[in-house]
């Protein structure tokens, strides 16, 4: 139900080209694309504010990724914009998934990415073919720079100001290798997807082939007011996934994959972190009333192991 299905998966040559440069012809005549500024060449290591959250076996977890967003341009040694002239792969809705400030950009400490409909049609090019379309979207993701297996992964996020159907916010985990086959054989966790038409709710899921969905998705983890900062989590652990919303365990889950794979197979592999702003939905349609742009802003996004 709650599939983003395969939004970023992209291959090594692909995103090796889209961290180099971006390509222009996917944006609209209207909006000039620009390339983000490269981040210096020796970065800090990663402090997480100073937060060691406790383990739930005991200890503490240890940090292995942050990003404060405290820049003004996206640090693109951790991460990659998703770019559909360059992978292939479309958004939601109809969308093309561009590399440009309109889309993509890091302002007062915070990354903000938004879904726009454009001022008139344009061609998104594609390896698979042009489309046309009146639709940005927006997606980064850490593929390639990092990943990790087990630990903690957690976002300070506010999602668009909106209860009109039509606009689509995530924040999840995608295998850094189909190890175990296409999706979605080796697996996906969406630690916070939030749909427009039902705004006072934000839903964690994991899937996997086998998966029973009617147990695989959290319905019960409300939100008040999704428009203002809340923190995601999910704690991953070679038995489960325990979800984390304003550090209260909203949703655990433990998986059966379908044979041949036993667990804690495929979630025993390297997971990417990506984050999304796209329109639509199968049940979050498109309508006439759907707001032309939609934001969502992130203030922090943090990785235990």
């Amino acid at each position: 139900m709650l599939r983003l299905r395969l939004l970023c998966a992209v291959g090594t040559a692909a995103v090796a080209t889209a961290a180099l440069a971006p390509v222009v012809s996917s944006a609209p005549p209207a909006v000039v694309p620009v390339t983000f500024a490269a981040a210096p060449a020796t970065t800090k290591a990663p402090t997480c504010g100073g937060e060691r959250p406790v383990k739930t076996g005991g200890g503490r977890y240890t940090c292995s990724f942050d990003d404060d967003f405290n820049g003004t341009a996206l640090d693109m040694t951790k991460w990659v914009v998703q770019e559909t002239a360059v992978t292939g792969i479309s958004a939601l809705g109809k969308g093309c998934y561009v590399n440009n400030p309109n889309n993509v950009r890091v302002s007062g400490g915070q990354l903000l990415l938004t879904s726009r409909k454009e001022s008139s049609y344009f061609q998104c090019q594609s390896p698979f073919g042009t489309y046309t379309t009146e639709r940005t979207a927006a997606t980064i993701g850490s593929y390639g720079l990092f990943n990790q297996t087990y630990g903690r992964f957690e976002f300070r996020a506010k999602m668009p100001a909106t209860t009109i159907t039509g606009i689509h916010s995530a924040l999840w985990l995608y295998p850094q290798k189909h190890t175990y086959g296409g999706w979605p054989n080796s697996g996906e966790v969406d630690v916070a997807e939030w749909f427009s038409a039902d705004a006072s709710r934000v839903y964690p899921s994991v899937h996997y082939a086998g998966e029973d969905t009617r147990l695989s998705t959290g319905y019960n983890c409300r939100i008040l007011a999704t428009s203002q900062f809340h923190r995601y989590a999910v704690e991953w652990t070679p038995t489960s996934m325990r979800f984390l919303y304003d550090n209260r365990v909203c949703y655990t889950h433990t998986w059966t994959p379908a044979s041949p794979l036993t667990a804690p197979q495929p979630f025993d592999q390297p997971f990417y972190v990506v984050l999304t702003q796209v329109f639509g939905g199968a049940w979050n349609a498109i309508t006439a009333q759907t707001p032309t742009s939609a934001t969502m802003t992130v203030d922090w996004v943090r990785v235990w192991k």
